[in-house]
This record gives C-alpha cells, structure tokens and sequence, in this order.
C-alpha cells in the first residue's frame, strides 16, 4: 500500500493520537496547528503552525502538498477553521474526515442549563454571582466586563486584557481530579460553573459541581457543517485505513 499524504487541523488530543497512529502505519502525517495555544503537545510526523490565509489559502496549500485526505480533529468549537476546511475540500476535491467528540450530556443529579453562545451564558448569571469560568482567553472578556461578578477563571494561556481583582486567574492545564475540583469550588464559593460542551470523557469539573449541587452553564456547541465524521480514534483509523486501500 503506498504511502498517503494526510493533513490533520489539530491542537487537540484526538488530534496528536490520531496523527501517532497514522505515522506509526505509514502515513505520511502533517498536523497542523493554528496557533492559539503556546507551547501546544506535539504529536509524532510533520508540523505546521499558523493560519493559511482563508479557504484559497487552505486550497493553495492542499493542492501544492498534494494532499490525499484531511482529517479535522479541531475542538467542537473551532467554527472557523471548520468551515474553511470543508470549503477548500469540495473546491480541491480532497476527501474530508471530521473527528469529533460526543457531546456530554446531563446525568442525574447535574443542575446544568443550557446557553445558546457566550453572552447568552453571561446573561444567566444573577448578580453578584461567584463563577468558575472553564473558558479560552478570548472567551472571558465578556464576563469580566460584568464588575459584579466574581470567581475563578481557569485557562491554558492568559487572556489579552486585565483580569479583574474579583477573578483569581489559574493558568493550568487538564487533567484535574474531582478532590482538586470540589477543593477549588469550595475555596472559592462557587455557585456556578460555567463551560463550554467540549465533549469527549466527562469532566472531573462536572462530577464535582454535582457534588456540590453547584449549577452548571453549559455553552452548547455551534452548528457545523455536515461532513463526514466519526466520534472515536478507531472509527478514524479504520475508516482511513480502509480509504487508502481501496485507492492505494
């Protein structure tokens, strides 16, 4: 079976396994990464960081690296790069993968409410509520330019602006434990937790909160274009495997 040219839009977890996999059967693996995140986990094969410039530049650089599929393993909530990459797939005529993680959904005992987007999620808190804030640095501006609230704002990377005295910032990344998790609810008192539905294995942050009896604001997941998609690394690798077959 000759050796095929796989893109993956990575910077998630699924991402980095999937392009180990794939490097260890032979494919020829480049995973992109769009450069949000600092210092992000490399996976084995090819990188590439940074932005293509727009659906003509991502059908540029499909056409030039002679890519025989692309595999979008993005986050839920990357609508950007998604839509771009279903664009420059039908226009190149490149077959395209997504890989998507099951959405989490509510089990007894949870007190989540749902919330169409960002300021919808912000608009739920009442006022003067203490908030655990799960959310990317661009995600936060909204609830920090609320000056009754107050809480903790948990993040990879530092936000762009100034975090308010109310917020106690934490730079950490997963995983945590629910004993971390119901420890730092407690500390700071807080009667909220607001996520988004990033999906894949449950959140020790969600077993704590319902521990707790602290309520949830779930941020639901934007619409996507429909493509091909498939919700776990070995539906994606057989699946792939099984195209490079039938064309190899």
């Amino acid at each position: 079976m000759p050796s095929k040219r796989i893109l993956i839009l990575g910077g998630t977890r699924e991402a980095r396994e999937l392009a180990n996999v794939w490097v260890e059967q032979g494919f020829d693996v480049t995973t992109s990464f769009a450069g949000v995140t600092d210092n992000p986990a490399l996976p084995k094969g090819k990188i590439r960081q940074g932005g293509f410039g727009g659906v003509a530049g991502l059908s540029a650089y499909l056409t030039s690296g002679k890519f025989d599929h692309v595999v979008d393993a993005t986050h839920p909530f990357a609508i950007q790069i998604s839509a771009h990459a279903a664009q420059a797939c039908v226009a190149t005529g490149t077959p395209l993968l997504r890989m998507e993680r099951p959405a989490w959904i509510a089990e007894q005992g949870d007190h989540w409410t749902g919330a169409k987007d960002f300021i919808d999620a912000r608009d739920r808190l009442p006022n003067g509520a203490k908030v655990m804030l799960t959310l990317g640095r661009k995600e936060v501006s909204a609830f920090f330019a609320r000056d009754d609230l107050g809480g903790v704002a948990r993040m990879i990377e530092p936000p762009d602006g100034e975090v308010p005295s109310s917020f106690a910032l934490i730079l950490q990344r997963p995983p945590f434990s629910i004993e971390d998790e119901m420890t730092l609810m407690r500390d700071h008192g807080i009667q909220f937790l607001l996520c988004k539905n990033s999906g894949g294995p449950r959140a020790e942050k969600l077993d704590a909160a319902r521990k707790l009896n602290v309520k949830v604001i779930m941020v639901q997941r934007p619409l996507k274009r429909a493509v091909s998609t498939v919700s776990n690394i070995n539906e994606a690798v057989a699946l792939l495997l099984g195209r490079a077959r039938h064309t190899g």
